[in-house]
């Protein structure tokens, strides 16, 4: 008990710890606000006249394609046409018809409005005969948003890696590994000690990201909850062979660096090769953020078909883990 006291104090001054507990919850929130901007208007065309030019008719029919910016003399409408920052389509009369005029600086998508436009116009009278059914257009960032927040998510579950590979290179540095060398303590017992405050942390960072994160049924929320501490009790053990195999504080972190990269690059190649590449999913599953990831995803997109299998691959790894540390940690103390 007074060993978990003291790895529990050895959080509070920690800062790496407490900004990688804390860094998962502040993108979930900004995420969170990310999904909830309008960002319709982005897709409207904008349109600039000049008002003693162009007809009220014309007007009025150019604003059922996007909004119209009236000018008073034609210098103004120049002006506003050649700025920078805008991607006005200027329009003018062109006898019966009209003419655009573009700066030549904007988007490829303005740029084929512009040259569209003049034959639209000219057909103006035979498509108001059509009749137009206005689709609801879908959210085009929910898709990447679900990304986002399940790779936010394993960041958060796998905090306890950071943790306790930078305390067990800290005591290394300190000389306290020294001192757990000749205590009476277990493999078992010194295992359990070492990864409790991480795996605790990770799991509270987790439990809090998906709270924002998400909004899950009775039934998800619990094998949302099964899949955050099987994968933070997998990521405390990884954590334990990163100070294990670190030999000073910089390659730590370079250690740690390359595994949270592993572990975030893989399930995305993995989910954008897609379900068909059965030997490749099959391969990503040595590395247990696949399967978080697939689980998390399932559930997020209201499923719960691959959830109970994830949750098996990432026992079978907290199992493997597990048993691998105590031999290596037995193997070690035979030879000294």
């Amino acid at each position: 008990m007074k060993g978990l006291i003291y790895q529990l104090k050895s959080v509070r001054k920690d800062k790496f710890c407490i900004m990688s507990f804390l860094l998962p919850i502040v993108v979930a929130i900004a995420l969170n606000i990310t999904g909830s901007i309008d960002l319709s208007s982005l897709g409207e065309y904008y349109f600039c006249v000049i008002d003693s030019e162009v007809t009220g008719e014309t007007r009025e029919w150019l604003m059922g394609y996007g909004d119209v910016t009236v000018c008073q003399t034609r210098e103004e409408w120049l002006a506003v046409i050649r700025e920078p920052s805008t991607n006005l389509i200027g329009v003018e009369m062109d006898g019966a018809g009209i003419r655009t005029v573009l700066s030549g600086d904007e988007l490829a998508i303005w740029q084929q409005m512009a040259g569209t436009l003049p034959n639209l116009y000219e057909q103006r009278e035979m498509a108001a005969g059509i009749n137009i059914q206005i689709l609801e257009q879908s959210d085009v960032l929910i898709g990447f948003q679900y990304i986002f927040m399940a790779m936010t998510l394993i960041v958060a579950m796998f905090m306890g890696c950071t943790f306790n590979a930078m305390n067990i290179i800290s005591e290394k540095e300190d000389g306290v590994a020294l001192i757990n060398e000749i205590l009476p303590m277990t493999s078992r017992q010194y295992v359990i000690q070492k990864i409790f405050i991480g795996f605790v942390f990770g799991c509270l960072s987790a439990v809090v990201t998906a709270a924002i994160c998400f909004r899950l049924s009775p039934a998800g929320t619990v094998a949302m909850l099964a899949l955050t501490v099987l994968s933070a009790f997998v990521a405390a053990l990884v954590g334990l062979f990163v100070g294990r195999f670190s030999d000073g504080m910089m390659v730590g972190v370079v250690y740690i660096k390359i595994v949270m990269i592993v572990f975030m690059a893989v399930p995305l190649l993995r989910y954008l090769a897609g379900a068909g590449n059965k030997a490749l999913s099959a391969v990503c599953y040595v590395i247990p953020s696949s399967a978080t990831f697939e689980g998390v995803m399932d559930l997020a997109n209201g499923g719960m078909a691959t959830a109970g299998k994830d949750m098996v691959i990432l026992a079978i790894h907290c199992a493997g883990c597990f048993l691998l540390y105590l031999c290596i940690s037995k193997r070690q103390k035979k030879h000294i």
